[in-house]
């Protein structure tokens, strides 16, 4: 049976709709989203998706399940923050040292292989990620473009060869309308292939590996593909 879903307060909320925690939060409630957030993971560690009851979560993070939505609309909400905060780690890795390769396609892969095995090393909480991220909640689209709009940089600093810079807001961060739609394909392969592991049908270790196979086919065609084209 389905949580019931009280609607959330109209004060201030714990993260604005890409996920990032609200500036207007008093520290008192930070304190409650942490161990909403963190007791939410745990459960997800051990168990999955399933596993992420909200009432479990209110009752692990001693948080009363009314205050707890007030800052999270759904267990699907609580897993993307934490995808977020997931991401922000992948970002401070990237910026400290850099993916190296002496092709597109070699720095592509090796870009895919850190995100991927940053995620699957915790494979219950990657898999609840995923199956949040393809929930189709209109209410969370908001945060999987931002997690897509954050994945997109990393992929192009990957592609141009280039340090990860913070992001400046204007236009052109996100790279010319080819690379955007590059760091777009080369995500929706991403994806699908999570997705495939997440149902077992093939190792982690193939995730990346179908991710420079279709980066191979476009930046570094064969003569037989070529021919087809």
């Amino acid at each position: 049976m389905a949580e019931p879903r009280p609607a959330p307060a109209s004060g201030a909320r714990a993260a604005d709709a890409t996920g990032t925690p609200g500036a207007r939060l008093a520290a008192s409630q930070l304190r409650r989203m942490r161990r909403v957030v963190d007791a939410a993971v745990r459960l997800a560690e051990k168990g999955g998706f399933e596993a992420v009851r909200l009432r479990d979560v209110a009752e692990a993070s001693d948080v009363a399940l009314g205050t707890l939505y007030k800052y999270f609309r759904s267990k699907e909400d609580i897993l993307l923050f934490a995808l977020t905060e997931e991401v922000e780690r992948l970002e401070a890795s990237m910026t400290s040292r850099p993916v190296e390769g002496r092709t597109a396609v070699e720095r592509i892969a090796s870009c895919f292989r850190r995100c991927t095995n940053a995620l699957v090393r915790r494979p219950d909480f990657a898999r609840a990620v995923v199956r949040s991220i393809a929930s189709g909640d209109p209410e969370l689209t908001a945060k999987v473009a931002g997690f897509h709009l954050r994945m997109t940089r990393i992929i192009l600093a990957a592609l141009r060869s280039e340090p990860l810079a913070a992001s400046t807001g204007e236009p052109d961060d996100l790279g010319s309308e080819g690379e955007r739609q590059l760091a777009t394909m080369l995500q929706h392969v991403w994806f699908a292939s999570l997705a495939g592991w997440a149902a077992g049908l093939h190792p982690a270790r193939a995730v990346s590996e179908q991710v420079e196979v279709a980066a191979a086919l476009v930046l570094a065609p064969s003569r037989e593909i070529r021919a087809l084209i």
